[in-house]
Formats: C-alpha cells, structure tokens, sequence
C-alpha cells in the first residue's frame, strides 16, 4: 500500500534528495538579552572602567574609615594630653635655656621649676580646686592655670605658699648634693633655685606672696605694685613691665570687689587672726631660709666656674 512518502528502495522511481549541510550559527552581535525580562547588558571596556572606579571608591572609604577610626583612638587619649603639654613645653625650655647655661644647667633648672609649681597641684587638689598641669614658657618659668579661686583668702594663701615651700626644700636638697659632692653646678642651680623662690614672694598677684597677702594683709598688694614700679625705674629693666600691668589689673580688680562689700566678699576674706599670725610666720620665715640659702650656695662666677659640666 502506497503511504505517499517517497520510496526508499534501490531502482525506485524517485530519488532521495541529498541534505544540506546546516551552516553554524554566528556569534550574537546584538546584546544579550536577559530571560528575565531585564535590560540587555553591554560587554565591553566600558565595564572593566566602571569595575575600576568602584574599586577606587572603595579603597577610599576604607581609608576614610581608618582615619577616622584613628581620630576616635586621639580623642580617647584626651585625657593625658595635659602629661604631654608638660613634657613638650619642659623640653622647649630645656632648649632655650641651654643656649645660654647649658644642657646639664638647663634640665636642673627645668627640674626646680616642676618641684615648685608641683608645690601648687599639690595644694590645690587638697583644696578641692581643678587647675592645669604645669606649663613651662621659656623665660617666664612656669604656670599651673587655676579653674576657679579656692574657698576663701586663707586656702588661697596655702596654695600660695605651697610653691614657695616645696621649691625651697627642692633647692635645698640641691645645696645638700653640691656640698657632698664638691659641684659648683648643683651649688648654682641651688642658688637660682632660691632666688627664684625668694621673688615669687613679692606681695603681688600673680607671684605667690601676692596670694599670701589676700589672707594676711590685702593693702600690702599696693606696696608690692610700688616696689615693682621703683625696680623698673632703678634698673630700667622693660621686662617688669609685664608683672607691673598685670599685677596692676589684678589688683585693681580684685580692690574694686572689696569695695562693693558684698557678704560673698566679706566671707572671701574673713581670717582668724590666729590664721593671719601663722601664714605671716611662714612668709617671713621662708624669706630668712631663702636668703640664707643664697648666701651658702653663692657660686663666684668669676672665678672661672663653669655650668656646663659637673
């Protein structure tokens, strides 16, 4: 039975047509598209610049992260940044002075100064009074900056002389090493030492004995103004005139208030007089160690002494 399809059979009357060869298919040249209906993406170097860039982009926000990672870990040392004010301004003048005295001279003199204003860190934190670390300003010595005055004239006066006294005993071991050992520079330094403690006693803010007279008698403040005012004029050194303005301003400041008699005031500066005996038996008491202690430790420089070395 004939099915109508074209017979296979050899001597068959039709002829079975020979089969083309199925070319391959050429590479796509239109973008590929994607099967889940998005926009066709495009290959080529446009790609790899945009892989470059957003790799940029990253390594800079890690890099921005760190440094700010590394400002948090500053901040959190804020604390001991008044430990590394001391230091750097110490070495700043350890500087500046041994141009002129010398290393060894420099650092002991540097060393005597931390001992006095130490005096007063001491002292205001038994009084309860925040103040700042030791600052040293070459050719001005040293401060330690007060958040606020103490309680009253009296604690004012102990914080005062504080300084004074432990600078006095610090210059004074001093002394007790030059005589042991022979040494013309402790003996110098040790002589400094005093007279650097003798001249924070002028009764005027800001030295030391300033503070001391707001306890035993404010009115000496004007007498220590006049005899600043007569050292100018005699030894016509320009430099007092800093501690004449700004002791000066203080006086004139603190005077003003007084007047006003105000009860905040009057409970200011309300001392016993038992209290006013003993700081004035401290003040000239450390004025006769003092001036006792420069005569003994007096170095002749023209002697032929030198500073620089032990």
């Amino acid at each position: 039975m004939d099915s109508g399809y074209p017979s296979l059979r050899p001597g068959g009357g039709t002829a079975v047509p020979a089969v083309p060869a199925v070319p391959s298919p050429a590479p796509p040249t239109q973008p590929v598209e994607d099967p889940f209906g998005g926009r066709p993406r495009r290959q080529g170097p446009g790609r790899d610049l945009r892989k470059r860039i957003g790799s940029a982009l990253a390594a800079v926000a890690a890099l921005v992260a760190k440094f700010f990672a590394a400002i948090k870990g500053v901040l959190l040392l804020l604390p001991k940044v008044k430990l590394l004010t001391t230091a750097w301004t110490a070495l700043a003048s350890v500087v500046v002075y041994s141009l002129f005295f010398g290393w060894w001279f420099a650092i002991g003199f540097v060393v005597l100064l931390f001992v006095h204003e130490m005096g007063h860190v001491i002292q205001l934190r038994r009084e309860g009074v925040k103040a700042s670390a030791p600052m040293f300003i070459p050719g001005f010595g040293a401060v330690v900056m007060m958040k606020s005055l103490p309680d009253d004239a009296l604690a004012e006066a102990r914080v005062g002389l504080a300084g004074p006294i432990l600078g006095t005993l610090g210059a004074g071991i001093c002394l007790a090493i030059a005589e042991a050992t022979n040494s013309d520079l402790l003996r110098a330094l040790a002589y400094v030492g005093f007279l650097l403690n003798l001249i924070n006693l002028v009764p005027l803010v800001p030295f030391d004995g300033g503070r001391a007279m707001a306890a035993m008698a404010p009115a000496m403040w004007f007498v220590g103004l006049a005899a600043m005012v007569a050292l100018l004029l005699i030894t016509a050194n320009t430099f007092l005139l800093i501690f004449i303005v700004l002791g000066g301003m203080d006086t004139w400041h603190r005077w003003k208030l007084r007047r006003t008699r105000s009860l905040e005031q009057a409970a200011y500066y309300r001392v016993a007089t038992l209290h006013r005996v003993l700081v004035g038996a401290v003040y000239v008491g450390l004025i006769a160690v003092l001036a006792a202690g420069m005569e003994v430790a007096y170095v002749l420089t023209s002697g032929g002494h030198t500073f620089g070395h032990f």
